[in-house]
């Protein structure tokens, strides 16, 4: 008895630890990421972003929209792939998968944003985003924000008061 428990020890716990340690920093950068995506978000708040089509700002003089985009592949650490395996066997919500794409839309927005910021653009319209997934696992995807970027004079007016 005591001789299978260490001949199971002696096979599986490299594997538990290897696990173990998987989930550890693959938390950890996940929580990093979330932190400094609601610090960028916070310094570009003053671009304001639209899903409108239709808009027409008042531009400044002798300004013109440009298209903007910001883009982004985000993979998920296998620890979070194995739990959405199990729970998907039993038709649960694969949360894992939902904060991979929550990431994923925001950093692509975040990316755009700082697109806009860097050509001094203060406002995006006609925002689309598209998410695909790269590999058949679905463990990787890609997340592309874009829109028209235009320098809207009540944005910048409302911005300074």
């Amino acid at each position: 008895m005591n001789n299978s428990m260490t001949q199971f020890l002696i096979n599986y716990a490299p594997l538990i630890i290897l696990f173990v340690v998987g989930w550890f920093f693959g938390s950890r950068h996940e929580r990093q990421h979330l932190a400094q995506l609601s610090i960028a978000e916070q310094t570009l708040g003053h671009i304001v972003v639209s899903s409108e089509r239709f808009y027409y700002p008042k531009l400044a003089a002798d300004s013109k929209g440009e298209l903007v985009l910001g883009s982004v592949v985000i993979a998920q650490d296998y620890f979070k792939m194995i739990i959405a395996r199990v729970l998907s066997l039993f038709g649960k919500n694969l949360t894992t998968y939902e904060t991979l794409l929550d990431r994923a839309r925001r950093e692509a927005i975040v990316r755009m944003r700082t697109q806009a910021q860097a050509k001094g653009y203060n406002h995006i319209y006609g925002l689309r985003l598209e998410v695909t997934s790269i590999n058949q696992l679905g463990s990787m995807v890609e997340a592309i924000a874009y829109g028209t970027a235009v320098v809207d004079i009540d944005t910048a007016t409302d911005h300074h008061k």
